[in-house]
């Protein structure tokens, strides 16, 4: 099935689905893309050269969702179905390069996605800790002044819990939101090593 640029993305990205996932009893998986034309992977609005284009966002999704699904102790296989004419073609023997290019770019992106979101956490977290020894030194300060035991527990309470808010978002981004970021380079990367292989059809 032959995807057609003007197609919705969806529609698009389930039309790419000529191609299908193999796994050989060599554990080589194998990601196969049977297109008309080489500009049905790129962005047509792209100027830049051929080595340097980028990927057709739904083409980006269509593999990247097929390789998130292949066993992780496979190595990974492209196998692009082209026409005997447009597969004879001096570029299309550089897809390889291309891809490998590309999504290697692409990893290099998210890593400084997450260098970006350290150095948040970093920030987030000093002022976190600052947060909260201010919390709980003016806890032990202003309690004592409440007139009775049960408004100096809720304003030392209060205090506490501001202190230990203040500390959500490097609580978060340390504890959650960075491995993913770390997997999806490890995907990327995984796919740009891969070996793509051009079969006439």
């Amino acid at each position: 099935m032959t995807p057609t640029r003007h197609q919705s993305g969806g529609s698009r990205a389930r039309r790419l689905q000529t191609a299908d996932m193999q796994t050989t009893p060599t554990e080589v998986s194998e990601i196969a893309i049977r297109i008309r034309s080489l500009g049905q992977l790129f962005n047509l609005l792209d100027p830049s050269p051929f080595f340097e284009k980028d990927l057709d966002s739904d083409a980006e999704e269509f593999i990247v969702g097929w390789a998130r699904e292949l066993p992780r102790t496979a190595a990974v296989r492209i196998a692009i179905y082209l026409p005997p004419e447009i597969a004879a073609l001096p570029e299309t023997a550089r897809l390889g390069e291309v891809l490998a290019h590309y999504f290697n770019y692409r990893a290099r992106m998210i890593e400084r996605d997450l260098r970006e979101l350290f150095r948040i956490g970093r920030s987030a977290l000093a002022i976190g800790i600052l947060a909260l020894v201010l919390c709980l030194t003016a806890s032990q300060l202003v309690a004592p002044l409440a007139p009775n035991p049960t408004a100096a527990r809720i304003i030392e309470e209060s205090f506490i819990i501001v202190g230990w808010v203040a500390n959500w978002r490097p609580i978060e981004i340390y504890l959650y939101d960075w491995w993913p970021l770390r997997r999806r380079v490890q995907l990327y990367r995984r796919i740009a090593a891969a070996a793509v292989v051009i079969k006439p059809e």
